[in-house]
């Protein structure tokens, strides 16, 4: 694609800027708000009718477009994501340590692949919440480090390394006397805020490394949290081309949620009544009574889009040998017999028209018989709402890594044909 270097370093500069889910939200927001959205307060009351507008929820977002056309019967065409990675949270009382080290209690959050954080400089990131109530975002560059036990110490690591999560899993951040350190005050320092008046936080390990592209001929893109910022970053983009070309069609609404990695059980996550309750004030606002709620969400259509695995070639036995997804061969159409994935026919030949329409091509992804596969916020958003989905995603590799690997190619294909299923295009 023409436009593939331009978006890869777009979507670089995206997760640089979103080392934790609120990160991810907050620089969202703002983007959405040079293109002309208006972010809304939950608590407040709502004007009804056509514009473009932003709702923040935690570390969740939901942005919406209601063209001038719209009505009480009008679909929504839902792009679905989630803003969090497997990582590693920051306990309460996080200063720890022991031997001449300071040390950070954390518990692993999802399902990292634990060697990968290994030897890496990582920083903390997230939201403090001050006792009068108000939030602030910190972030505090290059700190801490998970070291590896040296090869003279372990002879057999090369045999197959075991890593204890409770034991092996503290990163350093500093030397001294655990009784006279802080790293609740070192945080609080970042954020420019008194220690004093923090009552909680939600503090993450983010890699401080920047996504860069590499390869012969520069055909992959190595990044943290590409599971799943490359889909948030393709809707977010997508909604706000589709916004500006200014075409009457389906109200397009971005739903990035949070907590996707842990089940999505959470206010913010997509088993809990977010997008729900967006769905229902954007009809209120458009004169909706239940039967033409229930109409305008028969007719809708949701896009859950996370990132998916391609084929790798020192593993070809993990995957289905039928269907061997690559890098740059555009993004997967996921499908599963046990509806860890929601795609159907129909939501198949669907995806297979607004491909067609973009000029992107997809491939199927499926799971190897003895590997069962992972699920999404599709199969919640489908049970929830009622409303089709199809499963779809950028193909990876290293997935769930500290640092993962895509083609350079597929997010900007995953956007395209995104903004065409935003402008109701088929």
């Amino acid at each position: 694609m023409s436009t593939a270097p331009a978006h890869i370093q777009d979507l670089g500069a995206y997760v640089s800027a979103s080392p934790s889910s609120f990160h991810a939200v907050a620089e969202a927001g703002r983007r959405l708000a040079a293109a002309g959205f208006r972010r809304l307060e939950e608590q407040d009351a709502w004007e009804g009718g056509a514009g473009r507008f932003f709702v923040l929820r935690d570390g969740a977002l939901i942005a919406w477009t209601v063209p001038s056309s719209a009505g009480p019967t009008t679909a929504f065409n839902i792009l679905g994501a989630h803003t969090d990675s497997p990582s590693f949270k920051l306990k309460p009382r996080p200063t720890t340590g022991k031997l001449g080290w300071l040390q950070a209690g954390v518990e692993v959050y999802g399902g990292p692949l634990l060697n990968s954080w290994l030897d890496r400089e990582l920083a903390l990131a997230g939201r403090l919440t001050l006792l009068d109530g108000t939030e602030h975002l910190v972030a505090t560059g290059p700190l801490l480090r998970f070291p590896q036990l040296a090869v003279h110490l372990d002879r057999a690591v090369n045999d197959g390394l075991a890593l204890d999560k409770q034991r092996h899993m503290n990163p350093v951040w500093g030397l001294g006397d655990p009784a006279a350190a802080d790293l609740l005050g070192l945080l609080a320092a970042h954020a420019d805020v008194d220690p004093r008046a923090i009552g909680g936080f939600d503090v993450v390990v983010a890699d401080t490394q920047e996504p860069r592209v590499f390869g012969s001929r520069g055909e992959f893109f190595a990044s943290g949290r590409l599971d799943n910022l490359s889909s948030v970053h393709a809707g977010l983009t997508a909604i706000i081309d589709a916004a500006d070309g200014g075409v009457d069609g389906p109200i397009a609404v971005l739903a990035a949620f949070d907590h996707e990695e842990v089940g999505s059980g959470s206010r913010s996550g997509a088993s809990g009544p977010f997008l729900e309750d967006m769905l229902l004030r954007i009809s209120l606002g458009l004169g909706a009574g239940t039967e033409e709620r229930l109409r305008a969400l028969a007719s809708s259509f949701c896009v859950s889009a996370d990132a998916g695995h391609a084929v790798h070639p020192n593993y070809a036995e993990r995957h289905d040998p039928a269907n061997l997804p690559v890098l740059n061969g555009g993004p997967l159409l996921k499908i599963n017999a046990n509806q860890r994935y929601t795609t159907d026919a129909p939501g198949a030949a669907y995806w297979a028209a607004l491909c067609s329409a973009a000029g992107v091509p997809y491939q199927e992804f499926v799971s190897n018989n003895v590997m069962p596969c992972g699920s999404t916020i599709g199969p919640l958003t489908a049970t929830r709402l009622g409303i089709r989905t199809v499963d779809v995603g950028t193909p990876l590799l290293s997935m769930h890594s500290a640092r993962e690997l895509c083609g350079v190619e597929d997010p900007g294909h995953l956007a395209a044909v995104t903004t065409a299923f935003f402008r109701g295009d088929r």
